[in-house]
């Protein structure tokens, strides 16, 4: 074992590296709830509840999924970087994807499904690398920012911190009710945590928030903390059934924003996390093919096993930050989640008030990516500004990126760098814009 993860080349130990993956595991466990929480939401239909995904089932399959990447990531690709249904693919599959454009979530899991099979041609061919160099990196970081502003905003809502109104669209509800002053009271030990820099700070506002919520009354105490697997058969395997259903043009434009989503967020974490590991020889990552093909498969699988779309997660970094430098700090991540299976019963305590402080936090840290974008350049700032703004005022993250591909390569143009813009691009304002006058529904 010591010699397939090269412990003596990287210079750690399984000691190390079992501290790192716990490490990683509680920076991203709140995931196991939170997912459950975004994707009972779910529903196309007025009925609402009745048809929104299982939680119980999306807990299972969330930590399936989990276990599933994060043991491919590091046997295959041997990297510290541990995989979980990504934040903001969620938020697009329950709110754009089924909320925005009346899909049920069947079709959903199916299109998500079919990208992930898209993403593993990709990452078994040269043309990945060409799509990575097609697009901006002023759009890169635009669309992960964005995407951050849109999970916040959703954040806010769940709390009753925001609410719509006819006049404003938007307003600051009163503030008064104990479920929102929950809600407050999480977001404020979650933001102390972040600040004083504790490695799971989610996590820890989470437990705190809901233990609040217990001792006042808000919340039940559950039952019992450990328990049997919840049955995943009500998702698992459902796209299988619906693959008849992926022509139409909506379906096409979700799975693109599936695939550009989980692509682009694999790339920029993988590079990241492996970057602070010291992994990088030449400004290259080394086996970079395979770490794209472990996400890629853990994307399919999450299709089949009945949750949004598995990428690479950034919290993988605490675990570096604690010496995790080999494949099996993965792996750890992987064989604790599939541990906690058996502590489905604590969803009941993890109600919207728990988890919105966790959706505006996972927001503030997405939106770091404004930091890389060259607001002197308003040929490339201009686009970016409108993927970003477009995504929460939209209430979709696909339309948020096709307005920002549609302005990119015409700001371009007029400054004079027209050139300097990827065949692709072109290609891609065109698709979008004959989407938005000619296919896209109306309302």
């Amino acid at each position: 074992m010591a010699r397939y993860f090269d412990f003596d080349t990287l210079g750690t130990n399984f000691r190390t590296e079992s501290v790192a993956g716990l490490t990683t595991f509680l920076s991203m466990a709140y995931i196991l709830f939170v997912n459950p929480s975004v994707l009972s939401l779910a529903s196309a239909g007025p009925e609402a509840e009745a048809l929104g995904m299982p939680r119980e089932a999306v807990f299972t399959a969330t930590a399936l999924a989990a276990a599933f990447g994060s043991l491919v990531m590091g046997l295959l690709a041997r990297f510290p970087i541990a995989q979980a249904p990504g934040m903001g693919l969620n938020a697009f599959f329950a709110f754009s994807v089924v909320l925005g454009m009346g899909i049920d979530w069947q079709t959903a899991l199916a299109g998500t499904f079919v990208s992930g099979l898209i993403f593993v041609a990709l990452s078994l061919s040269r043309i990945r690398q060409r799509i990575i160099d097609a697009v901006a990196p002023e759009l890169k970081h635009a669309v992960a920012a964005g995407i951050g502003l849109f999970i916040a905003f959703i954040g806010l809502q769940n709390a009753g911190i925001v609410l719509d109104d006819d006049a404003l669209l938007v307003r600051l509800a009163p503030l008064t009710t104990p479920e929102t002053l929950l809600a407050i009271f999480g977001l404020a030990v979650t933001l102390v945590l972040m600040t004083l820099r504790l490695t799971s700070a989610i996590f820890l506002g989470m437990v705190a928030t809901a233990t609040a919520g217990i001792v006042t009354g808000l919340i039940d105490l559950p039952d019992h903390i450990v328990g049997q697997v919840p049955d995943v058969t009500p998702v698992a395997g459902v796209a299988l059934t619906r693959l008849d259903e992926l022509f139409t043009a909506n379906m096409l434009v979700v799975i693109a924003t599936m695939l550009f989503v989980d692509f682009f967020d694999s790339a920029g974490t993988l590079m990241g996390v492996a970057r602070q590991a010291g992994l990088i020889r030449d400004n290259r990552l080394p086996r970079a093919g395979r770490a794209l093909f472990a996400d890629a498969l853990a994307t399919t699988a999450s299709g089949l096993i009945g949750t949004s779309s598995t990428t690479a997660y950034i919290e993988s970094a605490s675990g570096v930050a604690a010496g995790g430098r080999s494949g099996f700090t993965a792996v750890v991540v992987g064989v604790l989640f599939l541990l906690a299976l058996f502590f489905s019963p604590l969803l009941a305590v993890v109600t919207s008030a728990v988890t919105a402080p966790a959706l505006i936090v996972v927001g503030v840290l997405m939106c770091a990516s404004l930091k890389q974008i060259d607001w002197e350049r308003f040929e490339t700032a201009a686009p970016a500004f409108v993927t970003v703004l477009m995504m929460p005022l939209t209430y979709s993250i696909a339309t948020g990126i096709a307005l920002g591909f549609i302005v990119y390569p015409l700001t371009m143009a007029a400054a004079g760098r027209a050139r300097d813009v990827n065949p692709l691009m072109y290609a891609l304002a065109v698709v979008f814009l004959g989407y938005f006058v000619f296919l896209r529904p109306a309302g």
